[in-house]
């Protein structure tokens, strides 16, 4: 190899790298090979129409199941309707019979393998070029042109829009060079072709790329309303580890002190007993540096802890206050013993009467709604229940609908509960909401503690609805 050649070799390949001219012709002609020639007699049958869809799902029976197969009889009807043409533009039964198999099999060969079809449209319309002579048309005879268009039209429905035009451009081209060969002393009809085609491609194109795009919407709203949950979930997750931080650090602090103090309570104690309040010290302490250490990861980096202690349901009537200043008419019934019972479900059980006032206000301004307390054996009982809004009609719906009942589902989940929520149908709150809620309490002996059963109540929706 000289050393010009070398030199030409090493120009050709920098001007390859640098051109962007090439560069599109090479991906251009990638893309054609891959639309085109890759797979092309791949089986790839035509899909069935879906049972739900606008117009069968309006059917039942065996009249949805003939219904779902309108893409596969509407080709059929349109090879039909070819092998008419043929029949009547023939100038015999023999050659129309002729010309309409060989138009007729690449429609219906769409229905299994479409780029295939197109091929063999092309190589049809050759061979009734050559048997029709002396030509009538050229290069498409009357079946056969009603044949191509009508497997232009089924390959663009059935793959992207970059093979549709790839079909145009070669359809283009093969009309250009048969009229450049051989239709120099007859009527061409390559124009009307590719003008027809390409209208009915680009109305095919605008249809696939509106589909495309309706889909590609409605999978990012999927998407997007599964993040927002997760988030909501997480979010509420991880409120409630910040608030169970405060609750358990607090007594687990109070049990380190005691243990370090109960021994100078009693005069000359038994080393044994100095040893026992020292390691319960010792593993209260490791206990409550573990549980800032991993409680501390879901804290955010400008969370404060609250100075003021967890609200109870000693501090009810306060939330009931103020939601009453907001415009909720809300009553109150307690049934049972009022006891203390532990800080976590006091403070779970106010928050999702807190979150259950929220909804009513949010989705049913101007309704009533009802608080209602149970402190039975084995438990906490809470409902809370609103009536439908006075004008319904007016309610907004709410950004946030469908987070609250969540966050009550994680604190009820967390404390191994039971909730339901769910519209009221009958009663004086027909109409409105109701989410009845649990909250067990194992009995401690000694204590006279028992537990509260009922059922607890988070409104959401306009009528009653989710927050």
């Amino acid at each position: 190899m000289t050393e010009e050649t070398t030199h030409t070799q090493s120009a050709y390949e920098a001007y390859k790298a640098r051109s962007p001219e090439f560069r599109a012709a090479e991906q251009a002609l990638r893309g054609l090979r891959q639309d085109l020639f890759r797979d092309a007699f791949a089986y790839r049958p035509l899909p069935r129409m879906r049972a739900d869809g606008p117009l069968t799902g309006r059917l039942s029976g065996r009249r949805r199941e003939w219904a779902t197969r309108i893409p596969q009889a509407a080709v059929v009807a349109g090879a039909a309707v070819t092998l008419l043409v043929c029949l009547a533009s023939a100038d015999s039964d023999t050659r129309g019979l002729v010309y309409g198999l060989l138009a007729v099999v690449p429609v219906l060969l769409t229905l299994v393998r479409p780029v295939g079809a197109f091929w063999l449209s092309l190589a049809g319309t050759t061979v009734v070029d050559l048997l029709a002579a002396p030509w009538d048309s050229w290069p498409w005879m009357p079946g056969s042109f009603v044949s191509h268009l009508l497997v232009l039209t089924v390959v663009a429905l059935r793959t992207r829009p970059r093979t549709a035009a790839w079909m145009w451009v070669v359809t283009a081209v093969y009309g250009f060079l048969a009229e450049g060969l051989f239709g120099f002393h007859y009527d061409t009809n390559t124009a009307p072709m590719l003008v027809v085609s390409a209208l009915v491609l680009s109305a095919v194109t605008v249809r696939q790329v509106r589909r495309d795009a309706r889909q590609e919407v409605t999978a990012q709203q999927t998407v997007t309303a599964h993040e927002r949950s997760r988030r909501t979930l997480l979010e509420e997750r991880t409120t409630i580890a910040r608030e169970l931080h405060d609750v358990v650090a607090h007594h687990m602090s109070v049990v380190a002190i005691q243990a370090e103090a109960a021994p100078y309570r009693v005069e000359n104690p038994p080393p044994e007993l100095e040893k026992a309040f020292a390691t319960i010290r010792e593993n209260a302490v490791a206990a409550l540096t573990e549980l800032r250490r991993v409680l501390g990861v879901v804290r955010a980096e400008d969370y404060e802890a609250p100075d003021a202690p967890q609200p109870t349901l000693a501090d009810l009537d306060g939330l009931l206050g103020n939601v009453r200043e907001a415009g909720l008419v809300v009553e109150k019934a307690v049934t049972g013993a009022v006891r203390e019972l532990p800080q976590g479900v006091e403070l779970s059980a106010y928050r999702i009467v807190q979150e259950a006032l929220s909804n009513a206000l949010r989705h049913a301004p101007g309704a009533s709604a009802r608080v209602e307390i149970g402190y039975v054996l084995g438990g906490l009982g809470l409902r809370v229940v609103n009536g439908p809004p006075p004008a319904p009609a007016l309610i907004k719906p709410s950004p946030g609908a469908g987070h609250g009942i969540t966050g009550m589902r994680e604190r009820v989940s967390m404390l191994n509960g039971e909730m339901t929520a769910g519209r009221v149908d009958g009663g004086a709150y027909g109409g409105g909401y109701e989410v009845a809620v649990f909250l067990p309490v194992a009995l401690v002996r000694g204590s006279g503690e028992g537990s509260g059963n009922g059922q607890g109540s988070g409104n959401g929706e306009g009528g009653g609805g989710g927050a």
